[in-house]
């Protein structure tokens, strides 16, 4: 393999280990105030209503754009890929590739891997050891901040248990009403190569008839070369098929 490819591989692993832990804003934070809950009520509730819409939500479809931006060592390269993505429950992700364009090494080495790790992590036997749970994080409370338009937000501290490439370290934003993850800044918690220096993870999501759903993912790893590879992914298009149990993501927050 030439260098060429090698750098390219290397910033494959890099992207998917970023990209599948669920835009960094320049706004100021809004003023934190008093908290309404405890951090074992917010990760009770946040633990409880991923559960319930877990359990509610049969299928969804989304039209996805994943672009990714390689600049340095040893040339610039640059690809898009246009995806219609398909989730059936439990555990079920199909993917069908609509349109491509960009380098060839990027649409085979990283988007399709991208792909594949998607899948492999719906599987139950690792779903499980990837959700925002006590199982997987500890937790502890940075704030919270309230919101003129109703519902604050719950900024929490992650730190994953274990060295595991679908998990990261950072912050999350989680809605004080539905206890829903609205945001994510955080970096992988395994770093996928020695040849990576640092990686960033920016994540923010949309709510769509009652569930919070990625809009928009962007991920940039720095290569100790000094090459940059900045992949985001926007989503839209969401078609949702919900349960009959669908009224429980509607449930009160519990104060215990």
């Amino acid at each position: 393999m030439n260098f060429q490819k090698a750098t390219l591989t290397i910033v494959a692993a890099v992207l998917l280990a970023s990209a599948m832990s669920f835009a960094a804003s320049d706004a100021a934070a809004p003023t934190p105030t008093a908290s309404p809950m405890s951090l074992d009520q917010v990760v009770n509730n946040l633990v409880r209503r991923n559960e319930e819409r877990a359990q509610a939500l049969r299928s969804a479809e989304a039209t996805r754009i994943y672009h990714l931006a390689y600049r340095g060592f040893p040339s610039d390269r640059e690809a898009e890929m246009t995806v219609r993505a398909v989730y059936t429950s439990p555990s079920t992700k199909d993917f069908e590739v609509i349109s491509q364009t960009g380098s060839k090494i990027i649409l085979d080495r990283v988007f399709k891997k991208l792909l594949e790790g998607e899948q492999e992590a719906a599987q139950p036997s690792v779903h499980d050891r990837t959700l925002v749970n006590r199982d997987n994080y500890d937790f502890d409370l940075v704030r919270y901040e309230p919101s003129a338009e109703g519902s604050g937000q719950y900024v929490l501290k992650l730190t994953p248990k274990s060295k595991n490439k679908f998990l990261y370290r950072g912050q999350i934003w989680v809605d004080a009403n539905d206890f829903a993850i609205t945001k994510i800044e955080a970096e992988p918690a395994q770093n996928p190569s020695f040849w990576t220096k640092k990686s960033e993870i920016h994540h923010e999501y949309v709510k769509v008839q009652g569930f919070w759903l990625p809009a928009r993912n962007q991920s940039i790893s720095y290569i100790r070369l000094g090459g940059r590879a900045t992949l985001t992914i926007e989503y839209k298009d969401y078609k949702l098929n919900r349960g009959t149990d669908s009224a429980k993501v509607s449930a009160p927050a519990m104060q215990n």
